[in-house]
């Protein structure tokens, strides 16, 4: 059998490497929106495209003529939508699923194969890392298994998805909530919590709670 594993963040050709060596079959990776075409897929003849972690829309073409398995970080149909890690955390919610399901049209509303438990604990970078462990089981799980998914039974809730200025810290009260903005957006190609003076922006990552205080790094910036 041969598997696409398209994905837009660093790390997956290793994972892909990884499921080579582990299940005997054929895995091609996809990093860019370039390579996903119509015309590839039928050349390649993937039995599913699983998607990850992709920063871009897929074409009606791809998802109605091949099984593409999409994965959410949060307990589908809940928290539907964009930057759902950062959502959730900003919610004060700290233990999640990993949804995997079949893409369709709607925005996170495809039928369900699997969910399995995912914490919210560390950096976004750490939680990041985390959920490529997870969804590598999950890929095994469902080609081993190859699952009927399940559709999605109530509407849930939509998240939107985060703005750059939303990572401004200037307004939060407690220490809690600060280390949590810090470490919710402390991963790569993410903009970190930061707080702004007339001259300077000061961005802030690899905080650590203390009793009484947080410990973090400061860039500053020249505005």
């Amino acid at each position: 059998m041969t598997y696409v594993l398209a994905s837009s963040r660093p790390g997956y050709e290793i994972i892909a490497a990884r499921l080579i060596s582990e299940t005997g079959e054929r895995f091609i990776c996809i990093s860019n929106n370039e390579e996903l075409t119509v015309k590839a897929l039928k050349e390649i003849k993937p039995t599913y495209v699983f998607f990850p972690h992709w920063s871009y829309m897929i074409p009606e073409e791809i998802y109605k003529n091949f099984e593409c398995v999409m994965f959410h970080m949060t307990d589908l149909p809940f928290g539907k939508g964009g930057s759902p890690l950062q959502n959730l955390i900003a919610r004060g919610i700290y233990e999640t699923q990993i949804t995997a399901f079949r893409c369709e049209k709607g925005l996170d509303t495809g039928p369900i194969y699997c969910k399995r438990p995912l914490s919210l604990y560390g950096t976004a970078e750490e939680i990041y890392m985390r959920a490529a462990d997870t969804i590598e089981n999950m890929i095994k799980w469902i080609i081993a298994n190859q699952p009927e998914p399940v559709p999605q039974q109530r509407e849930g809730c939509h998240f939107p998805r985060r703005k750059p200025e939303e990572s401004n810290i200037a307004e939060l009260e407690s220490l809690e909530k600060l280390y949590d903005y810090i470490r919710m957006l402390d991963a790569q190609g993410y903009p970190h919590a930061f707080l702004e003076t007339k001259h300077f922006r000061l961005e802030f990552e690899r905080a650590s709670f203390k009793p009484d205080y947080i410990k973090a790094d400061v860039i500053i910036r020249r505005k």
